[in-house]
């Protein structure tokens, strides 16, 4: 409900603002069906413990090594791991660009988060190597949504909604005002600490990433700053998946996502600063769904080179919507 009442209420201003800016560029994008759009063998490997009950093709994250566990003040229960999908995510260069809504696209009546747009034109030249991203955050508690496991309580409960709109963020939109939750960008800003990087590159496309590495988002390029301003980019899909990588960090450094993974993960969820690259994969779901494949799900990090053929498509396909699942540990009592 809050959703729509969100939606109505941008569009109502964006309709009656005589002083409406120009959106650049035509939304493109598609309502994600539930069903048929998602890679259900991402859920896998299901463990309990270190063993794994439901094995998969796909890595998977460090599980605790003991099949039972404990939590205070007096729960004793089995240690179990899997993956789920909890986020929705848009990522497009156009503001107010919703591609999970069918590309519907929003005039808030005001000129805001149109980076490097002029208008209804994109910058030439050496423009074209840059992006300038937005997103959009969706909750997205797929399987207790659709009541798949109903009994488990360790599933994320809820439904749909907005929970963050990039365009209105100064952080997102200023790489100087960035720095006020990431001042150690300045530590890893040498050539030194960025070729560091392509052995997360290698690490992440053919297993999982290298967590100690935090300033690395692998093949996509570094962490920081933690925004959508990327200055050299080789592609659309590379672009994106760096944006929202660097989303998914800041949203962990501002405390308002947590970590899951891992033995602290059993009992509650827990602040997780530094973000844990290898408690998330990605999977896209516009413009062209990827629902099969190793790669269907790959972590943050991986070659694009392996799965991104396809993903771009000029004029009807530029904007960009991802399913996030994450990495679960959780105590079943």
């Amino acid at each position: 409900m809050r959703l729509w009442c969100l939606l109505a209420f941008v569009t109502a201003i964006g309709l009656t603002s005589p002083a409406a800016a120009v959106l650049p560029g035509k939304c493109s994008g598609r309502f994600v069906n539930p069903i048929t759009d998602i890679c259900w063998s991402c859920l896998f490997p299901i463990s309990v413990g270190a063993f794994p009950v439901w094995p998969s093709g796909r890595p998977d994250a460090p599980n605790p090594p003991l099949p039972v566990c404990y939590c205070p003040p007096l729960q004793v229960g089995v240690s179990m791991g899997f993956w789920e999908p909890i986020r929705l995510a848009d990522v497009s260069m156009k503001p107010w660009c919703f591609v999970n809504l069918g590309g519907l696209s929003l005039n808030p009546g005001f000129d805001i988060g149109h980076k490097q747009f002029a208008g209804p034109s994109i910058l030439g030249g050496n423009g074209q190597n840059s992006g300038g991203w937005h997103v959009h955050w969706y909750v997205y508690p797929l399987i207790y949504w659709l009541e798949l496991l109903t009994d488990f309580a360790c599933m994320d409960e809820g439904s749909i909604d907005v929970a963050y709109i990039s365009e209105v963020d100064p952080l997102w939109q200023d790489s100087e005002l960035a720095t006020i939750i990431n001042p150690e960008a300045v530590l890893f800003a040498s050539p030194l600490a960025t070729a560091a990087c392509a052995a997360d590159c290698v690490a992440a496309t053919t297993a999982l990433p290298l967590d100690p590495l935090s300033w690395c988002a692998g093949c996509f390029g570094t962490m920081y700053p933690m925004n959508g301003n990327i200055p050299a980019q080789f592609g659309h899909v590379q672009g994106s998946r760096l944006a929202l990588s660097r989303f998914i960090y800041k949203l962990h450094r501002q405390m308002v996502a947590e970590g899951t993974m891992g033995a602290k993960g059993l009992c509650s969820k827990y602040p997780m600063p530094i973000l844990r690259k290898q408690q998330y994969r990605l999977q896209a779901v516009n413009p062209r769904p990827q629902t099969s494949g190793r790669y269907a799900c790959a972590p943050i990090g991986a070659s694009p080179l392996l799965y991104g053929a396809g993903q771009m498509l000029p004029v009807i396909g530029e904007d960009f919507g991802y399913l996030v699942w994450r990495k679960r540990n959780c105590c079943v009592l």
